[in-house]
């Protein structure tokens, strides 16, 4: 190989080395291999030159460019072999790390309302019954005196289901737990039978919670939310039973001691006469301020009779509470919304 020759290899060599990127070694492969690259000149003007000197130069040429993809592959290997060292780097596992630990669950702040609601219900002998979500329209409206029609009805905007009842009307999501008032009375008309014939009147203590459902949507409204409804019916069971039951209730579920109530009147269509019921903290960040948490009232005799038991003999109160709302006010949530949002870090704080 002439001296022109390995100088040209030696620079081709160098400028090799200095690349760093692929994109910068094929650049330089441009300038000595390519179609206007130095070898590539040098071949073409053999063609000048007699038969003996291109077998010499030919040669030589040849053993120059075959030296220039050498030291080219060569770097090319090594900056793959860079490469795929970063990646390895980058991507390394400590395994003299401690593994990432599955934090426990804990239940929704609903759920805990909830059971705190059972609980202390259950502790004042209130049984708790369970019905279905997709009601008919007697259980959900007509029995507890809203028949169809009734203006009433304007007031629990509902999703109704693509079926219908013996009498014609649309299934529809209950509005209200409500209907476990007929299920459950009806359910046990037969105990009840029985205790009339002793002379008895066998009482009815029940509540009902579960999911419920309207066209509702903002910062304290929800189109499914979760309601207890109570029901409690017997010889000579009055208002003054709802409140003390009610006051009870409450100041065992927030535990305040100095909670106070009020009733307002109100109306609904299964209750005559009714009653909202608010409450007052009297210390912390709710203090003095009256709070709604329910609705109330003694149960209507046309409801009565449309559980089949006598008005005469069965007399009582039923209310219906918001979980959610109660949940709300004992945790300190004022967006209703957060519950359902699905928020772990919201959701951490109740584990």
């Amino acid at each position: 190989m002439s001296t022109d020759l390995a100088a040209l290899v030696e620079q081709a060599q160098a400028q090799f080395a200095q690349c760093a990127t692929p994109a910068a070694l094929e650049d330089a492969k441009a300038r000595f291999l390519g179609k206007s690259g130095q070898i590539t000149a040098l071949m073409k003007g053999m063609a000048q030159l007699s038969v003996e000197e291109k077998k010499t130069q030919g040669a030589a040429i040849n053993q120059a460019k075959q030296a220039i993809e050498a030291a080219l592959n060569a770097r090319r290997q090594a900056l793959a072999d860079a490469e795929l060292q970063r990646q390895l780097q980058a991507e390394r596992l400590d395994v003299s790390l401690p593994g990432r630990r599955r934090e426990t669950g804990g239940l929704h702040p609903v759920t805990l309302a909830w059971e705190r609601i059972e609980q202390i219900f259950g502790s004042m002998g209130f049984d708790v019954a369970d019905g279905p979500e997709i009601e008919n329209d007697w259980f959900n409206f007509t029995a507890l005196g809203n028949p169809p029609n009734h203006p009433a009805r304007s007031m629990q905007d509902t999703f109704y289901v693509d079926m219908q009842g013996e009498d014609g009307q649309p299934y529809c999501l209950r509005t209200h737990t409500s209907p476990m008032q007929i299920r459950y009375a009806t359910a046990h008309a037969r105990k009840h039978a029985q205790a009339l014939a002793r002379g008895e009147v066998q009482e009815v203590r029940v509540i009902a919670p579960g999911r419920t459902y309207r066209v509702d949507n903002d910062a304290t409204h929800s189109p499914m939310f979760h309601q207890v409804e109570g029901l409690w019916l017997g010889e000579n069971v009055s208002f003054k039973d709802l409140k003390a039951t009610y006051l009870n209730f409450c100041r065992a579920f927030f535990e305040a001691d100095d909670l106070v109530l009020r009733f307002r009147p109100s109306y609904f269509p299964f209750t005559e006469p009714s009653a909202e019921i608010d409450i007052q903290f009297q210390s912390g960040p709710l203090a003095g301020k009256w709070l709604e948490v329910s609705g109330s009232g003694q149960v209507h005799p046309q409801v009565v009779r449309n559980m089949g038991l006598d008005p005469e003999r069965f007399i009582g109160f039923a209310f219906g509470s918001g979980i959610d709302r109660l949940a709300m006010l004992r945790y300190g949530v004022n967006d209703l919304r957060l519950f359902f949002d699905g928020d772990v870090r919201f959701l951490q704080q109740f584990r």
